[in-house]
């Protein structure tokens, strides 16, 4: 089929059905639906054995896993995914009704000389309204890089599944937050572009439960992670000696009642030295202070 919706999921039992009734809504239903439940405790199974025997013009299909968080999920279900394109729709936003019918046409107008890796529809807080920039042209072709100056706000982004296969997420140990800016950065630096499309194909609503909500702690306790992107994100925007020491001052900031100045020199791959050095500046600046 032309299209893997997929939704990671994680005790959302409560709100999962909104998002299964805007896909029956569809006005094409040449897609699946892969949901990789990462290990809740509310129902969520029960649920699916409902759903998964309900007739519907699409397939349903559910898998269960110990939990991981989002990215190991998404890791997940790119190995099981039978879709050419895999969209990542999270258990408590909706698509409209025209949301496969564009990701699918969108599709069909890119060049095929291999240098897109996805295709992407804005999200909005209503079918009508989105936060995000509005683009003179119909779309913009730019890579996930743009995303950081000319492309604003969150996306419901189309990947091409084989080209994502190759850039699946770190894991590790322990830690179970990871942006995915990480492995679009990734395509970037590649050389693979995005077409980011004007059109609302999916509504959002941040909850109190939701990664959105939960803001910088999620980054500063998956502190391996948060350096990840840090550091590589520095060496793909070709970012200078100033520009990486202020990124060694804020990372130490956030970590240093966290982590010891080693750790927190590995996570970011900077010298222990200097780390230390920032710390004691910290405390330097504070005494002034006072």
């Amino acid at each position: 089929m032309k299209l893997t919706v997929f939704t990671p999921t994680y005790n959302r039992a409560y709100i999962i059905e909104n998002l299964y009734r805007s896909l029956q809504g569809q006005t094409c239903f040449d897609f699946e639906w892969l949901v990789v439940d990462d290990g809740s405790a509310d129902g969520t199974e029960a649920l699916f054995g409902r759903i998964c025997a309900e007739d519907n013009p699409f397939p349903v299909r559910y898998f269960r896993k110990e939990n991981g968080g989002k990215h190991s999920a998404i890791n997940y279900g790119l190995d099981r995914a039978e879709g050419e394109l895999f969209m990542v729709i999270d258990s408590d936003d909706q698509l409209v009704a025209e949301a496969v019918e564009k990701v699918i046409s969108w599709d069909a107008e890119l060049p095929r000389d291999g240098g897109f890796c996805c295709v992407a529809g804005n999200l909005g807080t209503s079918e009508a309204e989105t936060p995000n920039r509005i683009f003179e042209d119909r779309f913009f072709d730019g890579t996930a890089l743009d995303r950081y100056v000319d492309v604003t706000g969150e996306k419901a982004m189309a990947f091409y599944t084989e080209i994502h296969k190759k850039y699946k997420y770190p894991l590790f140990d322990g830690e179970r937050f990871m942006t995915e800016a990480v492995t679009w950065n990734r395509m970037a630096a590649d050389g693979y572009k995005i077409r980011f499309f004007n059109d609302i194909i999916c509504v959002y609503e941040y909850r109190e439960d939701g990664l959105t909500m939960a803001g910088n702690r999620l980054f500063l306790d998956n502190p391996k992670g948060y350096g990840l992107w840090m550091r590589e994100k520095a060496g793909f925007e070709g970012a200078g000696v100033k520009e990486k020491l202020k990124m060694y001052y804020t990372f130490t900031c956030d970590l240093e009642d966290r982590l010891p100045s080693r750790d927190i020199a590995e996570c970011i791959g900077a010298p222990v030295i200097l780390i230390g050095a920032i710390k004691l500046l910290r405390k330097l600046l504070k005494l002034i202070k006072r």
